[in-house]
């Protein structure tokens, strides 16, 4: 097809990079030397790029139907990991609890596990609206308490403050699309990223806000992210170390892990990053302390009003 008939919203392949992702089109438009030219968003991964329209073709059909089955089968199974997961450990810290309530129960004594869990909030912000719509479901069917906004992320660092003190958060997500904009470019420089500054900048001012990194628990960064500088600024976890793509999925497992880790326990962070789907070459960070609290009595209203109780 050709690239001149691209428009705003298709899907398509960079033909010079061998067809190897998926993208949609955002906008089209005319650089200095009057070449049309496209800016285009990864379906899958957290990446942005610019592209002659001469170097694109719509995508084919079937390779969109497959790697939406493909996504759809590996978040699936993600969440089927992240919840046999909390089970092992949340059976490991209770199994003295467990016994006590087995005998409790034995005797007759029904009210002896009284004992539930608070897991930490999230505030998630999202340079993307189509991924911040699926973070949320990811958030929902894990059981974490999230808000979500969608901020530009030019526009991440100016709101960052205001939307901490109107949600109260443990963990902040600032995340949405960014790149290396050319091959290889230098790396240790930040005009060489798409949105690294824009992330670093949102991190300092969260910093500013609330300057504990166990106080407020900061996940950064999306694809080929500046991530030296996010660490550096004040993020706890960060993308990417090795420059490589990362998930749509990524910073919502890094946070999950976090929210439903007790308070009196250490997130380590080769853990936590070995649980994304990018692992390390996407993803580092450093130990940080967990956001779920325990609580007793249980009530039978519950803490919250609604009378369910985790």
């Amino acid at each position: 097809m050709d690239g001149e008939r691209i428009r705003v919203g298709d899907n398509v392949v960079r033909k010079s990079y061998g067809s190897d992702l998926i993208f949609q089109v955002t906008c089209v438009d005319c650089d200095d030397t009057g070449q049309a030219k496209a800016r285009l968003k990864a379906l899958t991964v957290r990446l942005i790029a610019d592209a002659p329209l001469s170097d694109l073709q719509r995508a084919d059909d079937r390779a969109l139907i497959d790697l939406r089955r493909d996504n759809t089968r590996q978040s699936a199974e993600m969440i089927r990991t992240v919840r046999a997961r909390r089970e092992v450990e949340e059976y490991a810290r209770n199994r003295e609890q467990r016994r006590r309530t087995v005998r409790s129960v034995l005797r007759g004594d029904l009210a002896a596990d009284d004992r539930f869990s608070l897991p930490g909030k999230v505030l998630h912000l999202d340079g993307d609206a189509d991924y911040l719509r699926d973070c949320m479901r990811y958030y929902k069917e894990l059981g974490v308490p999230a808000v979500g906004k969608h901020v530009k992320p030019e526009d991440q660092a100016d709101m960052v403050e205001q939307l901490l003190a109107e949600v109260s958060p443990d963990v902040l997500v600032v995340t949405g699309h960014d790149a290396l904009k050319r091959k290889g470019s230098d790396r240790a420089d930040m005009v060489s990223y798409w949105n690294s500054e824009n992330y670093v900048n949102a991190v300092r001012r969260a910093r500013r806000y609330e300057n504990d990194l166990d106080g407020l628990v900061i996940v950064a960064g999306a694809c080929q992210s500046f991530y030296e500088a996010l660490i550096e600024a004040g993020a706890n976890f960060a993308s990417a170390p090795q420059r490589v793509f990362i998930h749509c999925m990524d910073p919502v497992l890094i946070a999950e892990r976090i929210v439903n880790t007790p308070v009196d326990e250490v997130v380590a962070a080769d853990l936590a990053v070995d649980g994304t789907i990018t692992k390390r070459p996407g993803l580092g960070g450093v130990q940080t302390r967990g956001k779920m609290r325990h609580s007793v009595p249980r009530t039978v209203i519950g803490i919250n009003g609604t009378g369910k109780l985790k």
